[in-house]
This record gives C-alpha cells, sequence and structure tokens, in this order.
C-alpha cells in the first residue's frame, strides 16, 4: 500500500469525481473546522423505507449571523462530489483559494456549512452494517436531509449560496427546485440538470456491474472486499475523470503512465467500500431536473469545464437548459493548463472571478 501523502498527492492530481478519500482517514487542515452531528429519527426514504435513526456528519466554519428579523444571512452550503466527504472540500486548491479573509467565502464573514451526505463520509452507510440492506437512496433523500439537519440540527433557516460541485452540482438543482426560496443563490460546478443517460450512464452502470459480477461481492455479503470488482470499477473512474491535458504533461511515458495507474488504483481500491461505492455511485439513478428547470426562481451561476468527460460540452444540453430558468447563467471554461477535467470543479482559482462577481450581483441592498 502506497502512503497516504502519495495516495493524497494522486488524487489531487487525478481530480476524479468519485473522491476515493470518502473512506480515509480525515485529512488534516489549517481551518479552525467544528464538527457535528445531527441524528434524523426514523428517516423516510423516497423508496419508502426508513431508518430508525439517520446520521449525518457535518463540518462547519465560521458563524452564524442573523437579521433583524432573525432569520440567518450568511450561511452557505457547499456539497461534495460522489464518493467524497466534508473532508473533499478542504482541499487547499479549493479551501485556500476561497476561505481566507478577503476571499469569497471569507469564513470571519460567512458561516460555512459541509455536510457529509448520506452514504459518506462518517454519515449513516451500508459498510455500517446493513451493507445491502440499507435503504437505496438518492439525490431527493440527500437534499431532504440536508434541509432538516439544517432547520432544525444547525437552526439554520436560510441559505445565502448553495455551491455544489458534481453530485453536490445535481444537488443544487434539486435543491432550487425544491425549495426554491430557501437560498438566494445556487453555484452549480460541473453538472447537467438532465437524466444521466447516454455514455454517462453507461459507464456508471459498467462500473457497478464490475462489483456485482465479481463472485467475492456474494451479493454485497463478502468477508473481505472483491479486489477485483472494484479494480474494474475505479478503471472507469480513472478515466472518466480524467485530464488528458494533465496525464499527458505528467506522465509522457509509457512507465510512468502505467506506474501511476497501478498506485491510484491500489490507494482507491484500499479506501473504497464495495456495496458503499455500488450504493453512491446509484444514487443518480432517478436524478432528472429538466422537467421542472423553470420552477428555479433563485439566481443560478453554472459553471462546466470543456474537458470534463462526464459532461462534454459537443452534446449542447447546457445551453438549452440554462435557458429553462429564468436567472440562470451558464459559463463554459475552456481547455487550459489550469483546468483539471472533471475534477475543475475543485480548482477554485480557474473560477473564482466569476463567483466573485455573482455574490456582488445577488448580495441584498
Amino acid at each position: 500500500m502506497i502512503s497516504r501523502l502519495i495516495f493524497l498527492t494522486l488524487l489531487t492530481f487525478l481530480a476524479t469525481p468519485f473522491a476515493a478519500s470518502a473512506q480515509t482517514p480525515e485529512a488534516r487542515t489549517k481551518w479552525p473546522v467544528k464538527d457535528g452531528v445531527y441524528i434524523i429519527q426514523n428517516f423516510r426514504f423516497g423508496t419508502g423505507e426508513s431508518l430508525p435513526e439517520l446520521k449525518l456528519h457535518y463540518l462547519t466554519l465560521g458563524e452564524p449571523h442573523r437579521d433583524a428579523a432573525g432569520h440567518t444571512d450568511n450561511a452557505v452550503l457547499l456539497l461534495h462530489g460522489t464518493g467524497g466527504s466534508a473532508h473533499s472540500l478542504l482541499n487547499p486548491a479549493f479551501s485556500e483559494v476561497l476561505f481566507g479573509p478577503g476571499q469569497p467565502l471569507d469564513i470571519t464573514k460567512f458561516y460555512v456549512i459541509l455536510p457529509d451526505d448520506i452514504g459518506h463520509g462518517e454519515s449513516s452507510k451500508p459498510s455500517d452494517g446493513l451493507r445491502m440492506h440499507f435503504p437505496q437512496y438518492d439525490y431527493d433523500d440527500m437534499v431532504a436531509s440536508q434541509h432538516s439537519m439544517l432547520l432544525d440540527g444547525l437552526h439554520v433557516d436560510h441559505l445565502r449560496l448553495i455551491l455544489g460541485t458534481s453530485m453536490g452540482c445535481m444537488q443544487s438543482f434539486v435543491w432550487g427546485e425544491t425549495y426554491p426560496e430557501f437560498s438566494d443563490a445556487l453555484a452549480p460546478f460541473a453538472c447537467l440538470p438532465v437524466e444521466l443517460a447516454g455514455r454517462n450512464r453507461v459507464w456508471r452502470y459498467m462500473a457497478m456491474q464490475m462489483i456485482r459480477n465479481d463472485p467475492a461481492w456474494q451479493n454485497g455479503d463478502y468477508a473481505t472486499e472483491p479486489v477485483e470488482g472494484l479494480r474494474g470499477a475505479n478503471d472507469l473512474i480513472v478515466i472518466a475523470g480524467s485530464a488528458p491535458l494533465q496525464m499527458q504533461k505528467n506522465l509522457p511515458t509509457r512507465a510512468l503512465a502505467e506506474t501511476y495507474a497501478e498506485r491510484t488504483l491500489d490507494a482507491a481500491i484500499a479506501h473504497t467500500d464495495a456495496n458503499d461505492f455500488l450504493y453512491y455511485v446509484n444514487a443518480s439513478r432517478n436524478y432528472n431536473p429538466e422537467p421542472k428547470l423553470a420552477t428555479i426562481t433563485a439566481p443560478v451561476l453554472w459553471i462546466n469545464s470543456a474537458d470534463d468527460f462526464i459532461n462534454p460540452p459537443e452534446l449542447g444540453i447546457a445551453e438549452k437548459m440554462v435557458e429553462r430558468m429564468p436567472h440562470a447563467k451558464f459559463i463554459l471554461i475552456p481547455i487550459s493548463d489550469a483546468t483539471r477535467g472533471h475534477g475543475t470543479h475543485t480548482q477554485a482559482a480557474v473560477w473564482k472571478s466569476y463567483l466573485i462577481d455573482f455574490l456582488q450581483e445577488t448580495e441584498k441592498k
């Protein structure tokens, strides 16, 4: 097994949408984070299943502020990607560009909330013991649980901003439709607000099938992880989340490319539970905000990058969908030495200026 330092370096370079760090020890951070846990009693999922207790873990930075009417007016909800956790967005490429003094989400001014979604990090997930008997959650369940955590756990009744990356991007659109007046603004980065079909669903389905078809998986009741299935699944994730320009630049020889592949896959397998993987990849199965996009009344800053394999710009979907929302702006970041494929969503320096302008435009006078 490679060292944790090498593992985190590989994750930063790869910038995959599915951060294997969901299963790693907590990353060290210079930020004064506060840990919290909120328990939702008898949480009912969209499938009709329920849990007696649903645990949601979260981190916070800064302190809440309330306006004259007693409503929170400085809370920012940051939503991580598939397989990630609250700690994923403490990545220096994200946090050090956004959270410091005078920066867009300066934690001396904003109350930043970073939840571990259902199935991720320290929140309730299949690997806690239920395995494949864990309720089949989806993005609607994630958003509903976040809403409950904010209102009843943190007593936050309004958000200044929801900023979501990858899976969090998709949840941002769900938030905008489900709770249209809860947030002043939405910033979905690296996704499309349509059903996951075509190549996007194909590679996800193939990744899940690789685990299910591994005899060692045993319908989720394995004694040891189904390594071959996990390796095949993570093969696809490496490609889906990759940035071709950076790979060619940093892995210019066959030897370097193959060494990188082996180290990256070994690290991912060591920190991934197969059942957790199946659940969080499949959580997107019924995502489709397209029919109700017109109900998103909050201002939207939607950013994708041109080298995103998962959300390829040649589909032309974004240009059509942005017109469905009354106050939305779509920005496609061109490929450059600064972009990282799908992982550009956490390279905050690339899109920081757009966020600054957006916060100014949506600030209440």
